[in-house]
C-alpha cells in the first residue's frame, strides 16, 4: 500500500480519537485527515504532479506530521532535512535530490534565502507556522486547493515501486547518499512495526521526543494505523519526558540510547508513574547492558530494542520486552547485549569477506534480504552495486548469531 493508506486505515477505524496532541491541543484523526486533504489539494492546485521532491525543514512541531501526511497524499516524495546539519550540506543534498518544494519552520527563516539561491530546482516555499514574506503559512496555503478536485493516483497493487522518500544516509566520508525508499519497503516496515508495537490492553499513546524529521516521525507513522495518539514535544528534555509519561499515560516511547541515559541519570526519575508504558524502544545505536537492565527496574517490562539502518529501516531485528525483562532477571543475561531476532519480513545472516554464510558465534558482516531493503541509492548505481554483492544487502555492520 501507499504510505498515506496506512494513516487512512487508522482514521477509518478511530475517527474521533486524538491523532496528534500539540501543546495540549488535541487533533482527532478526522481533523488530521481533513487537514492532510487540504494540503494535498493545495499542492495539486500549485502544480504538483508525479514524484516531486518535498523537503521538510523544521524542529519538532505537530505541523511536520501534517505536512508529511499531506505531501504523501498528494504523491510527493519526502526529503528529510536535518536541522543540525550545516547549511551547505543541506543545500548539497537538496540539489542532489532535485528538490522542488520546501516546507520549513520560521526559525529557519534566515536559511531559506540561502537555500533558494543555492538550490535552483526549488520553486515552492511554505512556512508551516507563520506568514513569512511572500511565503504563505501552512494555514494560508491550505486554502489554495478549495476549488481543486482530488487526484486519484493509486493503483490496485498499492504502487509498490513508487518512492515514499529519498532519505539521506552517510555523509561522514563524503556527500550524503539518497536511499530510495519505496512503498514496498515502507509498507513492510509499517506492517512489521504494527505487529511488534500492538498492545490490545491499552489505547496507544506515543510520546514523540526525537526529531520528527527523522526516526520519531517514522515511529509516529508506524503507530497511526493502530490509532495511536502522538504527543509532540518540541525537543528532548529529560524531566519533561518523565513528567509527560505520567501526564499523558504514555504507552509507546522511542529514544536513542544517549537520551535514554539522560533519563536514567535525572535526579527526579523516581518521582513519576511509568506503569502505562508498554513499549520503550531503544534504537539507533547499541545500548549498555547494565543500563538496559536498569531500565527494566525503573520503567518495568517494557524495554525493547531493534536494529536497522536507513537502507533497511528500523526493523531488521527485534528484541522483545519479555526477553529483555527475563534477561534482566538472570535468564540468559547475555541477551541484554543482543539486538534480537530477525523480523518476519526479512532474512538476516552473518557473512565473511568471501560471501560465505557463517555459523553461530562467528563474527562477520550482517547481511539481509527482504522487502524492507532499499531499492538502492538514487542515481548512484556503483554505490548500489557495492551493497548488493553475493545476492544479499550488505549493512557494513559486524555481528554474530548466538
Amino acid at each position: 500500500m501507499r504510505a498515506i493508506d496506512y494513516f487512512d486505515k487508522g482514521a477509518d477505524a478511530y475517527p474521533e480519537r486524538a491523532a496528534i496532541i500539540d501543546r495540549d491541543t488535541p487533533h482527532s484523526y478526522r481533523e488530521t485527515r481533513a487537514a492532510s486533504e487540504r494540503i494535498a489539494r493545495a499542492m495539486w492546485a500549485s502544480g504538483l504532479r508525479g514524484e516531486e521532491r518535498v523537503a521538510i525543514y523544521s524542529p519538532n512541531d505537530a505541523r511536520v506530521l501534517l505536512a508529511m501526511l499531506g505531501m504523501w497524499r498528494a504523491g510527493g516524495v519526502w526529503v528529510p532535512v536535518n536541522p543540525r546539519n550545516a547549511l551547505e550540506a543541506n543545500a548539497q543534498y537538496m540539489n542532489y535530490a532535485g528538490t522542488a518544494w520546501l516546507l520549513y519552520h520560521s526559525s529557519f527563516h534566515d536559511h531559506v534565502g540561502e537555500l533558494k539561491a543555492r538550490v535552483p530546482t526549488l520553486r515552492h516555499f511554505v512556512c508551516i507556522d507563520a506568514e513569512d514574506g511572500d511565503h504563505p503559512s501552512l494555514h494560508t496555503f491550505m486554502q489554495l486547493g478549495s476549488e481543486t478536485d482530488d487526484i486519484d493516483w493509486a493503483d490496485a497493487g498499492g504502487n509498490p515501486q513508487r518512492l515514499v522518500g529519498l532519505i539521506p544516509t552517510g555523509g561522514t566520508t563524503g556527500p550524503a547518499k539518497g536511499i530510495m525508499c519505496t512503498n514496498l519497503a515502507w509498507g513492510t516496515m509499517v506492517e512489521t512495526g504494527g505487529h511488534y508495537f500492538r498492545r490490545d490492553d491499552v489505547e496507544p499513546v506515543c510520546l514523540s521526543v526525537a526529531p520528527l524529521t527523522h526516526a520519531a516521525g517514522v515511529v509516529a507513522m508506524m503507530l497511526f494505523p493502530l490509532g495511536a495518539t502522538n504527543v509532540v514535544m518540541p525537543g528532548f528534555d529529560a524531566l519533561e519526558v518523565l513528567r509527560n509519561i505520567e501526564r499523558f499515560r504514555v504507552t509507546h516511547l522511542f529514544l536513542p540510547p544517549t537520551a535514554y541515559y539522560a533519563l536514567l541519570a535525572h535526579p527526579d526519575i523516581g518521582k513519576y508513574d511509568y506503569s502505562s508504558l508498554r513499549v520503550f524502544l531503544l534504537a539507533a545505536s547499541p545500548v549498555s547492558p547494565d543500563k538496559f537492565k536498569k531500565g527494566v527496574e525503573i520503567f518495568g517490562p517494557c524495554m525493547c530494542q531493534c536494529y536497522g539502518q536507513t537502507e533497511a529501516p528500523m526493523l531488521l531485528t527485534w528484541l522483545d520486552p519479555a526477553t529483555v525483562a527475563a534477561a534482566a532477571k538472570g535468564d540468559h543475561p547475555e541477551r541484554l547485549r543482543s539486538c534480537g531476532k530477525p523480523t518476519y519480513g526479512v532474512r538476516v545472516a552473518i557473512m565473511d569477506d568471501e560471501g560465505r554464510i557463517l555459523p553461530p558465534h562467528q563474527r562477520g558482516e550482517i547481511v539481509a534480504r527482504g522487502n524492507l531493503v532499499t531499492a538502492g541509492y538514487y542515481n548512484l548505481p556503483e554505490a548500489t552495486a557495492e551493497i548488493r554483492t553475493h545476492g544479499w544487502h550488505h549493512t557494513g555492520d559486524v555481528g554474530y548469531k548466538d
